[in-house]
């Protein structure tokens, strides 16, 4: 019996390393608010983004790829659920006033679960927004497919980046900063800042890596930074909050670019320490790293954009529909697999996160999704590459809005009601997306209209609240 337990015990050790080494790891890598334009390896002049610069040039760089939404919480949800915006469960930033609507449910399946259930071990690492404690429970990280999670569980909370407490798992981890509070949901910002977050998430993150490398995961490492803590702004007229200024500290520019630069180039080097990280353990040949952003570059910091550009060459900031607000980087990064120094104007979007890593992972897409893999494009075969005919996006702040990408060229934009004429932008000749071709393309036009009235599903949480139509009801 002891002979047939040993030789049982030899053959899991002699199985298990193939089983890992058949699955690639994933890392997912999100800033908060970082336009397309903030790193060097995009157009940035002024901002010094090095290690980034080195991932793309060691790995392949996206040109046309889009956040899920040009918000925080709707974005994320598009990239749990591989549905589109006009499907995903979370559809806006609801706030305090209405927390489920901003929270998963039960009958949601999130790439987090999809991978959990195909053998990976899955973590959160920083910023969630999908669920909370309390009301909004049913979308808590731990019920939505995550091992483990560290971090912010609310978007107000997360504002503060020298918070007096965190999550770990469903439990309050105390921090030593002290906080003037604004609100009842965490917001606030330190009097005695002594740790920053993302510092701690930047930890977390390479030892989860380093506990974990023996089998295959999944890490969403969502970062704070470069997003502004607007009640900080509001009262001290500084919202980019950071340990240090960095190699911006002498430079004659007022506090808040000062910190806007540093943050990005903190994140710079959180990056460059996990790439080196994989390196260093053996993991980078197997090991999927994408880095990218939640939406387009906010203002919320009282910095510049004039001195940034964080937009580059497109139109919009965050809250726009135009490509400023939902284009973003992505730099895709797998030594051996992934050619390096590519770029790619392939079109795609968050909600493909999903087919994506199941064909990696060796399991099924869940139903529902709206979601096509670019393995395709990863490992150099443009040709094999299944397209989108359309992207689809929303926005709810302010009265409704609708924008659509048709083709991967032409993208519609209506506000203003549901008869309102709608604006195109041939994107193939107009990146900034500066003229409106609509009267010049009537066909085309046709097509988005006709797309737009069936792209959304009913939702109670998300109902259309069109400017013309809440003016009426006055």
């Amino acid at each position: 019996m002891k002979g047939i337990l040993l030789a049982g015990t030899l053959l899991l050790l002699a199985v298990a390393p193939a089983v890992a080494a058949d699955k690639p790891n994933f890392i997912w890598i999100m800033a908060d608010d970082l336009g397309y334009g903030d790193l060097g390896c995009y157009g940035q002049k002024v901002i010094a983004t090095p290690h980034l610069d080195r991932m793309a040039r060691e790995g392949l760089r996206f040109t046309h790829f889009y956040a899920g939404a040009t918000v925080c919480a709707p974005s994320r949800s598009v990239l749990m659920t591989g549905q589109h915006h006009g499907h995903t469960r979370v559809r806006g930033n609801a706030g305090p006033g209405n927390p489920v609507a901003q929270a998963l449910r039960p009958e949601d399946t999130t790439v987090a679960r999809m991978l959990q259930q195909a053998g990976y071990r899955t973590s959160l690492v920083g910023k969630w927004g999908l669920g909370d404690i309390g009301a909004a429970a049913s979308g808590l990280p731990r019920k939505q497919g995550f091992d483990e999670f560290f971090g912010y569980l609310n978007q107000q909370h997360a504002h503060n980046h020298f918070t007096d407490f965190l999550w770990r798992n469903e439990e309050r981890v105390t921090l030593p900063n002290k906080v003037t509070p604004v609100g009842e949901h965490g917001g606030g910002y330190a009097t005695e800042a002594v740790q920053f977050a993302d510092d701690l998430f930047a930890d977390a993150a390479l030892k989860f890596v380093a506990d974990h490398k023996s089998r295959p995961f999944f890490l969403y490492w969502c970062m704070v930074i470069p997003h502004a803590n607007n009640e900080r702004t509001r009262d001290l007229k500084n919202g980019a909050h950071v340990p240090d200024f960095g190699p911006y500290a002498d430079k004659d520019w007022p506090d808040p670019d000062k910190g806007q630069a540093a943050m990005i180039s903190r994140l710079d080097g959180y990056v460059g320490r996990m790439l080196a990280a994989l390196r260093e353990q053996g993991l980078a040949e197997n090991t999927l790293v994408i880095f990218t952003s939640d939406n387009g570059p906010h203002n919320e910091s009282n910095h510049s954009l004039v001195r940034f550009k964080p937009s580059g060459p497109l139109t919009g900031i965050k809250r726009s529909l135009t490509d400023g607000g939902i284009r973003v980087p992505l730099i895709a990064w797998w030594p051996g697999k992934i050619a390096a120094g590519g770029e790619s104007d392939h079109v795609g979007y968050f909600g493909d996160w999903m087919a994506t890593a199941a064909e990696l992972a060796g399991t099924k897409t869940p139903a529902g999704c709206d979601s096509i893999s670019f393995v395709p494009t990863l490992f150099g075969q443009p040709t094999a590459q299944a397209k989108h005919e359309f992207l689809y996006w929303e926005f709810h702040e302010g009265g409704f809005k609708q924008a659509a990408l048709y083709q991967g060229r032409w993208k519609g934009i209506r506000s203003g009601g549901p008869d309102v004429p709608i604006v195109l932008y041939d994107q193939q000749t107009d990146i900034a997306e500066k003229t409106d071709v609509a009267a010049q393309h009537p066909e085309i036009v046709a097509r988005i209209k006709d797309y737009l009235a069936t792209a959304r599903s009913s939702s109670p949480d998300w109902e259309p609240k069109w400017p013309a139509a809440n003016k009426a009801n006055r």
